[in-house]
Parts: structure tokens; sequence; C-alpha cells
């Protein structure tokens, strides 16, 4: 039976280029800053940010908690989207890793109001915590993919600057972001002090993520992956296919965001699926399939039967679009959704 994993985009497998690049790669020790394709993956991270350096990282959650840790003093507090990825999906790692706490906003679609920001911001008072970091997640995973606009970007930067408050993003999926602006990737980073991307997810890498920042904030980032278990030796056999992912997967993006939009228009033309076509920018669709009546237990395991793999998000479903799927996968899902709800 055909597969077709519209779990998430983490499912991608690396191409033959990087696992060519990976038999192939110039190594060191790395912790030693003696690794030539590490040395080469932070620069040219760097340099497409628009940032003095980078670090490389194992995991995305590992670049943010070592982001947080760097910004950040015990005691203090961060300002966060209610539904972002930090707060939810990291084990509670900024509280007990870094000893902060979070304050939550609701933002519409994953997106924080710059006023809502402000409103929240500590002021100078021995008895309430410092606010030390503003977070924003870019694309925003739970709020279906969605991209923050480049002047709430801008306004969110001002606001930092103005209470000397550092912006980091979560940009996981940054270049989905940027892809769907039409613009280069620097140009949103240039709104936030540091961001953490990843290279794997829509970009194929196996393993790996980065963070780019300041020099001298960098290094002290680098000190926080140490710490952490992150420092790695040889670890240009991966860094290899970072390099590939960087050089040759960012620009296929948009074929994700065409076929997410694809499976969107027709599965919202199925009665009794619904979907808040607004969040659909770039490679998610999430489903509401409450009117159907199944279970989560039950859609799932009705999609399983045709070959198709979804992300339970109760009360709705998840599809994510990526490199292994095509449009026939997209037509083949619609239809099979459609006998699903209509008993076909």
């Amino acid at each position: 039976m055909r597969i077709i994993d519209l779990r998430s985009d983490t499912v991608t497998l690396p191409t033959q280029e990087m696992r060519e690049a990976m038999a192939c790669a110039e190594v060191g020790d790395d912790v030693h800053g003696e690794d030539p394709t590490i040395n080469k993956l932070e620069q040219m991270s760097s340099e497409l940010f628009g940032k003095e350096a980078a670090l490389f990282l194992p995991s995305g959650t590992m670049g943010n908690q070592i982001a947080i840790m760097t910004h950040t003093n015990k005691g203090d507090e961060i300002i966060i989207e209610e539904q972002s990825h930090i707060f939810l999906f990291e084990v509670g790692a900024a509280a007990a890793l870094s000893g902060v706490q979070a304050k939550t906003i609701k933002g519409h679609n994953g997106i924080l109001d710059p006023d809502d920001i402000e409103r929240s911001i500590r002021p100078e008072d021995i008895h309430e915590p410092r606010t030390s970091l503003i977070c924003i997640e870019n694309t925003h995973n739970r709020a279906g993919g969605t991209v923050v606009p480049l002047d709430t970007m801008k306004a969110i930067k001002e606001i930092g600057e103005k209470y000397n408050i550092p912006i980091h993003i979560d940009g996981a999926r940054i270049f989905n972001a940027a892809t769907a602006l039409g613009v280069d990737v620097k140009v949103i980073a240039n709104y936030a002090d540091t961001v953490m991307f990843c290279l794997s997810k829509g970009l194929c890498a196996p393993v790996g993520s980065m963070l780019v920042g300041t020099k001298d904030w960098i290094e002290k980032a680098r000190r926080n992956r140490k710490m952490l278990g992150g420092g790695m030796r040889q670890a240009g056999i991966l860094a290899a296919a970072g390099l590939v992912a960087l050089e040759k997967m960012t620009n296929r993006l948009g074929e994700d965001h065409e076929n997410a939009r694809l499976l969107a228009e027709g599965l919202n033309n199925i009665p009794l699926l619904k979907i808040d076509m607004e969040t659909v920018q770039t490679n998610m669709v999430y489903i509401d399939y409450s009117e159907t009546g199944l279970t989560e237990k039950q859609i799932i395991s009705e999609f399983e039967r045709h070959g198709i793999k979804v992300d339970p998000e109760y009360p709705l479903i998840r599809m994510v679009t990526h490199y292994g799927i095509s449009k026939e996968d997209i037509q083949y899902t619609i239809q099979a959704a459609k006998g699903i709800v209509m008993g076909g």
C-alpha cells in the first residue's frame, strides 16, 4: 500500500545529494572549533541571516532553550504567545533550565499584538520579575503555519528597543515564512536579536538547527550548549547535509505551500469538514472534523486504512505538506477524505 505521511515535515528524508555530502564530509573536532564543515555552515548561516555569528545545534528545542538561557537570568519573565512551541512542547524547559517564568499572551492566529506586548512588560519593582525577553514563533505551528507580518515584526522590535528587551524568533520554519512573504530571510531576522531555525523539517536535513546572533552573544550561547551536552565532535557529517539544505532546499518551499493550499481547498469542499482558510499560509492544514461524529481514534484509523498518516491535534487533525508529498498524493488524500466522511 502507498504511504502518504502528512504528520509533519519532520518525516522528510535526506536527499541523495545530502547523503553523498555526508559520506565525503571533511571533519574535525567541533568543540575545539576545528571542524571545517561546521565552520562553513555557521558562516553561511550568519551571512544568510545578516548576523555576526551562528551556532550549530542538534535540535530546535535546544536552540530555543539556549537562547532563553543566554538572554535571561533566573527569576526573570519572558513574554510569549500562549500556543507557542516553547510554551507548550518543550517540557517546561524554560522553568527547569533557566529558572524563568512565562507571561503568555493570546495572539490572533498566533500573531502577538504589539500593544499587548507593551502592556505586559513589567515595571521596575522589586516585587516583580524582570521582563527580559520577547519570543516570537514564525511560522506559528499551532495557529496553522501562519506568518507574522513584517510591520508587526517591526513594531515589536521597536518596543524591544524602547524597553531594552531583546527579541528571539523561534524560526523553526522561518524559510517558509520568508517564502510566503516573498522576502529574503534576513529581512525577517533584521527585526530580531537572535533567531533559531531548523535545517530539518522542510529543508530535509536529517539533524540540526542553528542559532544566529551577535558574535559575543553566540560565544555565550556556545558555552551554554556545552553545559547542556550539545558539544559535538566530528559533527561535520551532519553539517554537510545542512549545507545542501541551505543551498538547494530553501527555494523549493513554495511547492509545499501550493500543495497545502490545494489540499485545504479540496478538503474544505467536503461536507462536515471545516478549515479556517485564513490560516493556510504555508505548508500546514488544520482540519476540524467535529461534525463528522468520528472520534479521534476512528478518523486516524480511517486515514491509515487508506495509507495516509495524519497528526492528531484534538479536536482537529493536522496535515503538513513537504518534499515527500506530490500533487498526486494531495488528490488521493482529498478523495480518501471524501470517502471517509461521506461513506464512499
